[in-house]
């Protein structure tokens, strides 16, 4: 079944870009036809749209720069030599990239980067690994981020001031104990485990002849030298002062110390408590300490930042169409529409397709929160009315979570997040989204029917 998807899909889906143009006509459409918006209001909401997640998609880009400069290190090259030493062959790759990526997701969705570093170097040191299976295997891993640290809708509610209480929508703030910490989140990330690698070590092509990373790679790719050798050949003749800058450690020393006093006091006085500018920071300090030069670091950014154009060009796109849901009322419509029938029991799930629907036109759990929040809150809260307030609240609480599960779950059908994917493992390679899509149709059946039934009947 799955390389049928995957052939099928290969035919069928188009570069992310001609996908993102699709989606914008797409949704145009229905603003205009289900919300009764005016052309030129849809025109509008576009162009004030296209420019919502430039802040995001600079932080996207960042993260996995400075996420791959960190894999360019010695450091990693080594701490993935002892990983290799356990895949045995291409199914335990699979195995072992389906279970890091997804401990790695519960930390950040974004250090995605790094499942996608360690998924290419286990390519190039197992032989017969599928690498367009292998990087489904690497970004379906990721969906783990939802039930984690990072997941945006909980910390959303946890935040004072958070935009549902200014609008008057809640009263106050839902605590991460009911969302994150709750027996439902739990369950859902036990069932992930042990089921999700096990689904990609079982649907792992059978072909004898693999594509192979090997095969895909590029005929004018050429294997560039080690960072080190290449800093070495910069030298000029002489000890001239620009080199003794160049390759400092002390100026890195002095730059990491000052960074470092910053992130072990932002943790003691704000706990564990991880945004993406952090992480981007923690990534730059990390990455200077390990690469010990300013000019080795320079040399692996400049490499880490070659493949990064889909996601500077494309985001603006998906931007415009989320600019298209907000401004026409086209996503309170879609939400309404949903809900409108819904009863206390069928309502989780309910939130959980309509996160996952949504999620097609606006990929950010943040801005699809933004979007669907009041909505959603507001039926849960009318549902919920005869309840007494702490269940109430408890079921405010599992709305919002299943509105989450759904929409990390059509990632595994949306082609945007894997922008995150693609830039490391594509580099030199021949791979595009059409080749890696097929593969997730099974795995994002599995997620929405286990998550269909944790939403509706496990208890908080």
């Amino acid at each position: 079944m799955g390389a049928v998807l995957a052939r099928a899909l290969r035919r069928l889906i188009p570069d992310s870009f001609v996908f993102a143009l699709l989606l914008t006509l797409l949704v145009a459409l229905l603003a205009w036809l289900g919300a009764d918006a005016a052309p030129k209001q849809i025109v509008d909401g576009w162009y004030q749209g296209f420019w919502i997640l430039l802040e995001f998609g600079m932080q996207v880009v960042l993260l996995l720069t400075t996420g791959f400069a960190i894999a360019l290190s010695p450091t990693i090259a080594r701490l993935i030599d002892r990983v290799a030493k356990l895949a045995r062959g291409p199914g335990s790759v699979y195995l072992i990239v389906g279970i890091v990526g997804g401990l790695f997701g519960l930390v950040s969705w974004g250090w995605a980067v790094l499942t996608a570093v360690l998924a290419r170097e286990l390519a190039g040191r197992v032989r017969g690994v599928d690498y367009a299976y292998l990087t489904a295997c690497a970004y379906g891993a990721g969906v783990t981020w939802v039930c984690g640290l990072s997941s945006s809708i909980p910390l959303v509610l946890n935040t004072e001031a958070n935009f549902l209480i200014e609008t008057g929508v809640l009263d106050g703030t839902v605590p991460i104990a009911m969302t994150l910490g709750s027996t439902m989140n739990k369950v859902q990330m036990a069932v992930f485990f042990l089921s999700m690698p096990a689904l990609f070590y079982f649907l792992r092509p059978r072909d004898r002849n693999p594509a192979t990373i090997e095969e895909l790679r590029e005929a004018e790719a050429v294997e560039p030298v080690p960072i080190e050798e290449e800093a070495r050949l910069m030298h000029l003749d002489g000890n001239a002062l620009s080199d003794r800058l160049n390759n400092s450690r002390l100026l890195v020393w002095i730059i990491c110390a000052a960074g470092w006093w910053y992130i072990i006091d932002y943790f003691y006085t704000r706990g564990f408590d991880l945004n993406l500018n952090i992480m981007i920071f923690v990534f730059v300090q990390a990455g200077l300490l390990m690469h010990r030069t300013p000019i080795r670091y320079v040399i692996a950014m400049k490499r880490a930042c070659a493949n990064v154009s889909g996601i500077i060009f494309q985001y603006p796109f998906y931007a415009g169409i989320m600019g298209i849901m907000m401004f026409t009322g086209l996503a309170e419509a879609t939400a309404g529409w949903l809900a409108g029938n819904a009863s206390l029991t069928t309502f989780p799930f309910i939130a959980q397709l309509s996160g996952a629907l949504v999620n097609m036109a606006i990929p950010s759990a943040g801005g699809e929160w933004a979007v669907l929040g009041p909505s959603m809150t507001a039926t849960a809260q009318s549902l919920a009315a005869n309840l007494p307030a702490d269940e109430a609240q408890a079921y405010i609480a599992r709305i919002a979570m299943a509105v989450a599960y759904g929409e990390t779950s059509s990632n595994l059908l949306q082609p945007f997040f894997l922008l995150a994917i693609l830039p490391v493992m594509g580099v030199g390679v021949r791979i595009q989204a059409r080749d890696v899509m097929g593969y997730l149709v099974i795995p994002f059946l599995w997620m929405t029917t286990y998550t269909g039934i944790i939403v509706t009947w496990v208890p908080l």
